[in-house]
């Protein structure tokens, strides 16, 4: 199932999910030095903490410029590399950092870090758009914000 994101009044929502933006809101700000002392001051459990933060947002931090840093493996031919970079111009993914490895056995590593707030298309979905291609060995997400 594809991503859906919606705009909910704060006041039709359980409890939890206040809880877990005031934890994200501590931490974000300095007021707690790590996620435990957070959940504690709020007082829900870590784990439902770490089940929820990524899925739950202020409508401020929505607007802000997502990231996602990527690792990508592709063969060590002339043009690899420009094809994934233009795959990511192609889908409106701004990269801000790129750091390709010495090519071992035919093949290097790319990792890039791109801003994704402007693609018209869910990353995972670039991912798999990536993997079609002949040239690129593997491609996956290492982390995003």
């Amino acid at each position: 199932m594809k991503d859906q994101f919606f705009i909910v009044n704060g006041t039709v929502l359980p409890e939890i999910f206040g809880k877990i933006i005031e934890v994200k809101t501590l931490l974000a700000t300095k007021k707690v030095k790590d996620i435990t002392e957070g959940v504690k001051r709020v007082g829900i459990s870590r784990s439902v903490f770490y089940k929820y933060k990524d899925n739950v947002f202020l409508l401020s931090e929505m607007s802000k410029g997502r990231k996602a840093s990527l690792t990508v493996l592709v063969d060590h031919k002339p043009g690899a590399l420009s094809s994934v970079l233009d795959m990511m111009a192609a889908n409106h993914a701004n990269i801000l950092t790129i750091n390709q490895g010495v090519p071992i056995n035919d093949a290097a590593f790319v990792t890039l870090t791109v801003d994704i707030s402007e693609m018209p298309m869910d990353i995972k979905d670039l991912i798999r758009d990536m993997l079609e291609k002949e040239y690129i060995l593997r491609a996956e997400i290492l982390a995003m914000e």
